[in-house]
């Protein structure tokens, strides 16, 4: 139990941040724009994610799949900066 609690604490909190990211840069505008409702939503996906944690069968589970998950939101975001598709 403590395991996939702390999934969705360490790795959610980065699956979320990028979850978040990826839809506000989606949005049209200027960034200064979807921060406040970036920051608003990001605390709702996180807890969402966390309570998600707890379906996962194993605390090993939920690592490797939010770790994973994390990893690819992130790793998207970092590919559109580097392509220069973001501000």
């Amino acid at each position: 139990m403590w395991a996939r609690a702390l999934a969705g604490i360490g790795p959610g909190f980065l699956l979320s941040a990028g979850l978040v990211g990826l839809f506000t840069w989606m949005l049209p505008g200027p960034w200064q724009d979807t921060l406040v409702p970036g920051l608003i939503a990001f605390f709702v996906v996180w807890i969402g994610v966390m309570g998600a944690s707890f379906q996962f069968s194993s605390g090993k589970r939920a690592w490797a799949w939010l770790g994973g998950l994390a990893a690819v939101t992130l790793g998207a975001l970092w590919l559109l900066q580097w392509l220069q598709w973001l501000g």
